[in-house]
């Protein structure tokens, strides 16, 4: 246990102390804190001049109202357009719109024209339309002598409110499937991105020390089983490390740029989305208040348990078997890509039926995806916010964990004898007989 626990310091403050390390580390959040603020800027980036606009109505559907917008800005014109042309020719205009008279209070359908040089932007020209077709409203609303507060009325929105069948069970809002589709992605993503990037630095590892010799200094001290989860372990807690300083370091950085450049960062985001989709900041953020209400809401003690046993077996399982490839690796390294396939093809697989669980997380598909233990290690988080019964997750959770142990026991196998294994290119029979070695 003391060599092990040599072996995990090592792997760790090696990992920790390298300069690779220190600038992933400390420049990523700012990287992310650049990027958010720049497509915050972009999003929210309106035309630079304004533009006019004199507005034809012979039919005066518009009733001489025009919201102005994106830097646009509408007058009412009685002049004709040819004799517009000439003074958006001139410079006094920018662009004619012109609004045809409906033949009746019935159609269904108005073409309404623009004239300029410029043609107007995609959100721009969707905001204008939504604009006109209210006007259109209110003007057959009128045409047809309708009541409009009657009309007001008859209009019903919707929303489907999920109610317990037992009373133990917890009451979900409307928004709860979205926020809990939201979450189940990013920590599948998670699991998905720690499984490839922490597991292939586990096998650059090996390989390293294969190809240097250091090895077999190493493994005259230690068996290669102790080596193997020495670094499995070390560079296990190397990724948790970062992650622990990610979410420490990001809210103090976005803390630290809104008390000193005297704005937000998510505030620049969210008036950028609501920018973007012509929705009101004030609405935006009542609907941000709501979502963070449901993720308060969310059953946090049994997520993140669950998430970290699903992370940690996962990464134990997957980076066990990177490792019995570094150490299977000889002189080519090209031979990584054939060796690694069938390890990648379940993690790649499990990325897909993730999102097939997020919008169906109670389909046959989904249930096989979590329990599966390939599988579960990204499917399962993705489900756990959706109330999954506690039989699966107890059958997950224990198939998993039989498949690490015995993933770790079968990699080690193919360790003990990889690692000090030199010019000879290993297949995948080679590697089958390498499991039956006598100690």
């Amino acid at each position: 246990m003391d060599k092990l626990w040599l072996i995990i310091k090592r792997e760790y403050l090696t990992r920790v102390k390298s300069k690779s390390f220190l600038l992933s580390t400390f420049l990523t959040p700012l990287a992310f804190l650049v990027f958010f603020i720049v497509v915050g800027f972009i999003m929210g980036n309106k035309s630079d001049s304004d533009k006019k606009v004199a507005v034809v109505d012979p039919g005066n559907v518009l009733n001489k109202v025009m919201k102005d917008g994106d830097n646009i800005y509408y007058t009412f014109s009685d002049k004709g357009v040819d004799v517009l042309k000439k003074d958006v020719e001139a410079g006094s205009y920018d662009g004619i719109l012109f609004i045809p008279k409906p033949d009746s209070s019935a159609v269904r359908k108005i073409k309404v024209l623009y004239y300029s040089e410029n043609q107007l932007g995609l959100d721009a020209q969707s905001s204008l339309e939504n604009q006109i077709s209210e006007r259109f409203s209110e003007y057959k609303i009128a045409a047809l002598g309708l009541d409009k507060s009657v009309l007001e009325n008859i209009k019903t929105d919707v929303t489907i409110d999920p109610e317990p069948i037992r009373v133990d069970q917890r009451d979900e809002s409307s928004s709860a499937a979205a926020v809990g589709a939201a979450l189940g992605t990013i920590m599948g993503i998670i699991m998905y991105m720690s499984v490839f990037i922490y597991g292939s630095m586990v096998m650059r590892s090996v390989m390293e020390e294969k190809m240097s010799r250091i090895v077999e200094v190493m493994i005259s001290s230690v068996k290669p089983f102790q080596l193997m989860m020495g670094k499995i372990i070390g560079v296990g807690a190397v990724g948790l490390t970062q992650f622990t300083l990610w979410m420490i370091l990001i809210p103090l950085i976005s803390m630290f740029v809104t008390v000193v450049f005297g704005f937000d960062p998510q505030d620049t985001q969210s008036q950028a989305m609501a920018g973007a989709q012509s929705v009101d900041p004030d609405d935006l953020r009542m609907m941000v208040g709501k979502v963070m209400h449901e993720i308060l809401n969310l059953n946090w003690w049994m997520i993140i348990p669950c998430f970290i046993f699903y992370f940690l077996c996962g990464y134990i399982l997957y980076s066990s078997l990177f490792a019995a490839v570094g150490s299977a690796i000889g002189d080519d390294l090209g031979e990584s890509q054939s060796l690694t396939l069938p390890i990648t093809i379940p993690v790649l697989l499990a990325f897909y039926i993730m999102f097939a669980a997020v919008r169906a997380p109670q389909s046959s598909m989904a249930v096989f995806g979590s329990i599966f233990p390939l599988f579960s290690p990204i499917v399962m988080p993705s489900r756990i916010v959706f109330n999954v019964p506690y039989w699966q997750i107890g059958l997950s959770m224990a198939l998993l964990l039989a498949t690490t142990v015995f993933m770790v026991w079968l990699a080690g196998r193919i360790y003990r004898v990889g690692i000090l294994m030199y010019g000879k290119k290993a297949s995948f029979k080679e590697l089958r007989k390498w499991m039956f070695y006598k100690d």
